[in-house]
This record gives C-alpha cells, sequence and structure tokens, in this order.
C-alpha cells in the first residue's frame, strides 16, 4: 500500500490539497482513503460530505474518515482499569465511568496512530493519504512510535519477563511488590501495536508531502520540516507550492505578491521538487474544485535516505557513518555517545539512534557537515576490534 502524508505550516492549505491528493488517486482507480486529523470536520467541508469516526465514501473508489480521539480514549481506559481491577480494589480507589471521561492531551495523536495501523492492516486500501497536522506537530508524532517503544523497553525490558516463575519469590524476599503479569503483557500489546505503526511510517512505499504558500514565512518552514523528516529517515516526494496567484493578471496591485511568490518559487525549486496549485479565487469545495487544482497524484517513491556506514579504514583507519541533513546548520548540531547509542540533535530535533553493529567496537574520533550530510568519524577500538593473526 502506497502513503502519502501530508504536512505543511498552519493555514497552508494541507487539508485541502489531501483531499484534493486522494481524490486524484481515486479517479486513477485505486481503492483510497483519506485520513483527517482535525477536530473540526474541514475535511469533509473540502470533500462536500461530512466525515467522523464512521468510514463513508467520498468519491468513486474514494473513503474518507476522521477518528474520534474521545471515544478512542475512553474504550482503552475503560479497558485498563478491567485489567488493573485488583490493583485498584487493593487501593480502595473508585473507577471512572466512561461517561465522565474526556480526552487528555496526546490522545487525538494516539487515535491517529492507532488508525493509521488499522488502515495499513485492513488490506482494504491500495492508496492511504494521511492529513497531518502542521509541521510541528505532525514531526513529534511521526516519531512518537519510535520513541514510545524505547521508553517501553527502557522501563519493561523485555529480557525480564524470562524470571516471571521467580517474582512472587523475589517479591517476597525484598518486601516489595514486583511488577504484576498484566503490566508485562500490556506493555507488549502495545510494543507490537507501536510497531506496526511505525513499520508503516518507515514503509519503502510511505512518502511525505509538503504544502507551504511561497513566501518567506513557508521558506523557513519547509527548511526546518525538511531537517526534522531527514532526521526521522522519512523521504520526501514533492513540495507544493500553494495558492500561487495567476502571473498575468489586471491587478496592478497583485504585482508585488507574485513578484515575491516567484522568487521564493526559483529559491524552492534549487533544493525540491516543486509543483505548482493555483489560486482558484475561492476557497475550494466539492470535488469539482479539488479536481480543478490539479494536485499531482501518487507518484513514484523516491530511493530510500540510507544511512551507510563507509569503510576507509584501508586509507585513514577510520569508518564513516554518513546521516544525510539537508538545511542542518553547523551550530545547531549536537552529538553524545551513550553506550550503542548516538544522540543526534539537529536544531530543535533530537533522535536516539542505535549504532550499527560495526561502530559498537568503535570509539568517536569527530564529525563534520558537509553539502547537507553529516559525517562521523569512527576509529577501531583495539581492545574490541578483531586482531589479524
Amino acid at each position: 500500500m502506497r502513503t502519502i502524508l501530508i504536512t505543511g505550516p498552519g493555514g497552508s492549505g494541507r487539508t485541502t490539497l489531501a483531499a484534493a491528493t486522494a481524490l486524484a488517486a481515486a479517479a486513477e482507480g485505486t481503492r483510497t482513503l483519506v485520513l483527517g486529523t482535525d477536530r473540526t470536520d474541514t475535511l469533509g467541508a473540502a470533500l462536500g460530505v461530512e466525515t467522523g469516526p464512521a468510514p463513508v465514501e467520498a468519491a468513486p473508489h474514494l473513503t474518507a474518515w476522521r477518528p474520534d480521539a474521545a471515544q478512542d480514549f475512553r474504550r482503552d481506559l475503560t479497558a485498563l482499569q478491567d485489567r488493573a481491577s485488583t490493583a485498584l480494589d487493593l487501593l480502595g480507589a473508585s473507577r471512572l465511568d466512561p461517561e465522565e471521561l474526556t480526552p487528555l492531551p496526546g490522545a487525538e495523536e494516539l487515535a491517529l496512530l492507532r488508525a493509521l495501523r488499522d488502515a495499513a492492516l485492513s488490506e482494504k486500501y491500495d492508496t492511504l493519504v494521511v492529513d497531518l497536522p502542521p509541521a510541528p506537530q505532525a514531526l513529534a508524532l511521526l516519531a512518537l512510535p519510535e520513541e514510545l517503544r524505547r521508553y517501553l523497553r527502557r522501563l519493561l525490558p523485555p529480557e525480564r519477563q524470562a524470571a516471571r516463575a521467580l517474582r512472587p519469590v523475589l517479591g517476597r524476599l525484598a518486601g516489595v511488590p514486583m511488577p504484576a503479569e498484566w503490566l508485562y503483557e500490556t506493555a507488549g500489546r502495545w510494543d507490537l501495536e507501536l510497531a506496526a505503526v511505525e513499520a508503516v511510517v518507515a514503509d519503502r512505499d510511505t512518502v511525505v508531502r509538503l504544502v507551504a504558500e511561497p513566501g518567506p514565512a513557508g521558506a523557513e518552514a519547509l527548511r526546518t520540516a525538511r531537517l526534522g523528516l531527514a532526521l526521522r529517515g522519512l523521504r520526501t516526494d514533492v513540495v507544493i507550492a500553494n495558492r500561487v496567484l495567476p502571473e498575468a493578471s489586471p491587478d496592478t496591485w497583485l504585482a508585488g505578491p507574485v513578484a515575491q511568490q516567484r522568487k521564493s518559487m526559483e529559491e524552492w525549486r534549487e533544493s525540491y521538487d516543486v509543483r505548482t496549485v493555483h489560486h482558484l479565487g475561492h476557497d475550494p469545495r466539492g470535488t469539482d474544485d479539488l479536481t480543478a487544482l490539479g494536485v499531482p497524484g501518487v507518484r513514484p517513491a523516491p530511493p530510500a535516505a540510507d544511512w551507510p556506514v563507509t569503510d576507509r579504514l584501508g586509507e585513514d583507519g577510520v569508518l564513516v557513518w554518513r546521516i544525510p541533513l539537508p538545511g542542518a546548520i553547523r551550530e545547531e548540531l549536537d552529538l553524545v555517545r551513550r553506550g550503542d547509542e548516538l544522540v543526534v540533535t539537529a536544531g530543535r530535533f533530537r533522535r536516539i539512534v542505535p549504532l550499527p553493529s560495526a561502530l559498537r567496537r568503535c570509539t568517536v574520533d569527530g564529525a563534520a557537515l558537509r553539502e547537507g550530510e553529516l559525517r562521523i568519524r569512527f576509529v577501531p577500538d583495539p581492545g574490541l576490534w578483531p586482531q589479524p593473526r
């Protein structure tokens, strides 16, 4: 299944273009699902059909779905209370009724991730288009599955479950209660669910499409988003310059905005594959308007953004780990080695990545930023590196 994740600065028209992209894919005869994330039905307003918790047919071969975060939150918390009933009863806790539950911050993000997983596993669709939140929130959302899985592994290491038969004995000896079986089972289930979402995001057929209005603010938003996506190893297929004004217009007051948009798009084309969507003169509403926008449909996925390790032991005595970070600024980069992990900070973004097996037996010798690529040098540790006989 092809997955197109669409985001951009707030107010850039990403929801409208997500609907138009999904409509273009459906017009090619592919079974397409478009997922909305806004609390208000902006997706339905663009498509001309009301969307909500139940998937609806918006056009031939096109289904629209806007998950209900409140409903999912109530179901999950009720199930958690049932699993922890023994502990809650011992504490004398009063259970919460589903009717009194309101979603906590983060519930909407988790609902979207679950919907993304369910859509990918259903095998009902050939193309999935996701209207993500604005770029800063979208980048945090895409990082969530990997980060949560890492927290779970640190807090409840799976290998410790091998000692589950000894936990009652250890609890009596230590005089403190040991983690209950349901806790490990819940953590294991969460890990499987998060792994399924992570697999969809990292799939070779998943791309991110950026939407922005040409101008100084859009240029900075694109640079920041591109850097955050690269740090996560995610690929951008195209940048859509939205609401482009007509070059030939009798209105002289448009000359200034048109010149600014033209200059911005010329600069963008030096770094991105840019496609333009012209301003219709009104907010697009309904399938006819969405078709008139002429957005690009499903395209072949670009090559995977690999992080290769280059062997330069013969020439310089080092191994070089090459991490593409387009748009990175040297002064905003930071690296920290922690055991078998590397903490990479680029601007406002941070990612903790495991070292490739060969580099775990090395020490960091330095790093440099060259042509949008971070190159980290590693020197073999004589105490850990195999020595020739």
